[in-house]
């Protein structure tokens, strides 16, 4: 061996293991969630108005006709719900009062309890900020948080009725990332839409189109975040 030559080192098979294993990703420093088809049912969708028509007698395409012309509005924080109801239900006279058709939108929203389980689990573990990005008006919204305690999880809650926001307005995200003071390339953005996930990762965001629990969570662990 010439002197000065220094030869290459047999590093041990433990050690080319982790190294063959090691993330490639940048840390995640915060999630976003999305709430309707992640964490919870959907808050209004077309299943629950069609179930409505029937309890309560309802023309449903009229329902339906109104809730398109209307319901964007309430979602952006500028109408109210009972406004919303004088204009998609009761614009005429009703056999049936406001309180108790709005009981029966709040009943229709139903937990994933092993999805949320498992973002509590991870905050926890990798001290994460957690930010909801939703599209949801705001008596359905707080209704929601209340009633399934996600505000024991999540940090603050970037909700299209407190921001005047709606996804796909990529402004929506930009608020989150100025609140969350999270780099971007640090965020995993978690929704149900394929479109809303394609915004969110042209952002520069990673992003996962949640199907299932069992994919969502194989997806993270790529991320470098596992449950286990």
């Amino acid at each position: 061996m010439r002197a000065g030559y220094r030869g290459f080192v047999k590093l041990p098979s433990k050690f080319s293991f982790c190294m063959a294993h090691q993330s490639t990703h940048p840390p995640v420093k915060a999630l976003f969630l999305d709430v309707g088809g992640v964490m919870l049912t959907n808050g209004w969708d077309r299943r629950s108005r069609a179930a409505a028509a029937q309890q309560f007698g309802l023309d449903a395409d009229e329902l339906d006709d109104r809730h398109r012309m209307t319901f964007d509005t309430y979602e952006s924080g500028k109408l109210s719900l009972d406004e919303y109801l004088k204009r998609s239900v009761f614009y005429e006279a009703r056999d049936f009062t406001p309180e108790e058709f709005k009981k029966f939108m709040y009943d229709q929203s139903k937990p994933y309890p092993e999805v949320i389980a498992l973002f509590k689990t991870l905050k926890q573990k990798y001290d994460l900020k957690i930010a909801v990005v939703n599209n949801e008006g705001r008596e359905l919204n707080e209704h929601r948080i209340r009633t399934f305690g996600l505000g024991e999880f999540v940090d603050f809650f970037i909700s299209s009725c407190f921001v005047h926001f709606r996804k796909p307005d990529a402004d929506i995200w930009k608020i989150a990332l100025d609140i969350a003071q999270v780099p971007r390339q640090d965020v995993v953005y978690i929704d149900d839409r394929q479109m809303f996930v394609q915004v969110a990762e042209g952002l520069g965001l990673r992003a996962i189109c949640h199907k299932k629990l069992e994919q969502t969570r194989e997806k993270l662990a790529a991320f470098g975040l596992e449950a286990d």
